[in-house]
């Protein structure tokens, strides 16, 4: 299950977008692959510009990205989060972001994290002093909202995309079906033919049979048969008519509402 399949991805962004912008915090969401779906937003140049521009930073954000669940602290003191995208029970996709702090940065910390990392320790403590400062009840609080809203759409998403989908089952389904009642109806019109003939042999068949008297007793009979036999013939088709015209009823009405469900 791809989350791009069924979502829309310019209002998912749109949301994430309104979040960052009104928490100050960043956020990205990735599919159960692990690739982006969405454009990063609010990510910091202490993160970016200066944490992932070697090879060992890289390597530490990916195994935080990797390994961290719920709100968490990276491997620089930065406060990251990672919420899961939940669809049906199954996880289809993430949300990660953060990359603020709880206090003002210490100094030295961000100094030996940049000598473990292999850049500037003071370009990399003045970046570190750039990033914002939320007090942390208010940092999970954000990202667990997030998580909430994120997962209440994705679902709404999900639950349009399959009604959408099983509607137009339906729809093509009592396509078939109008269809073969009008194969039904003409068949239906097809036997008022044969009963009319019926009853046009079997009257024939009696005058034929009176004038041979006695010899065409036997005719006679016959002639009475195909009466009746037109006469049943007449009964099971007003029958069929009669249940054609309740189906075709039941029909149009689940027409009726498939259309007004999509629209």
């Amino acid at each position: 299950m791809k989350i791009r399949e069924f979502c829309d991805m310019n209002m998912f962004e749109q949301i994430l977008q309104q979040w960052c912008e009104a928490t100050g915090m960043s956020a990205v969401a990735l599919d159960s692959d692990g690739e982006y779906i969405t454009k990063e937003i609010g990510m910091t140049d202490f993160c970016t510009k200066y944490t992932r521009s070697t090879q060992e930073g890289r390597n530490r954000c990916d195994k935080c990205n990797k390994e961290g669940k719920g709100v968490y602290f990276c491997h620089t003191g930065l406060m990251d989060f990672s919420m899961d995208i939940k669809v049906e029970g199954k996880v289809v996709g993430k949300i990660i972001g953060g990359q603020v702090l709880p206090h003002e940065p210490e100094e030295e910390q961000m100094k030996e994290v940049a000598r473990q990392i292999g850049v500037d320790p003071d370009k990399y403590y003045q970046a570190a002093k750039r990033v914002a400062v939320r007090p942390e009840n208010a940092i999970r609080a954000a990202a667990e909202l997030l998580e909430s809203t994120v997962n209440m759409f994705v679902n709404h998403q999900y639950v349009n995309s399959k009604n959408g989908t099983l509607i137009e089952v339906v729809t093509s389904n009592i396509e078939e079906v109008s269809s073969l009642l009008k194969d039904i109806n003409d068949k239906s019109r097809t036997l008022d033919k044969i009963e009319s003939k019926q009853r046009i042999l079997a009257l024939n068949a009696s005058i034929e049979a009176g004038r041979a008297g006695e010899m065409g007793k036997g005719f006679a009979v016959v002639a009475n048969e195909v009466g009746n036999l037109a006469s049943n013939s007449g009964d099971v088709n007003k029958t069929i008519k009669n249940i054609l015209k309740q189906l075709n009823e039941v029909v149009g009405k689940i027409a009726e509402e498939s259309r007004r469900t999509m629209d």
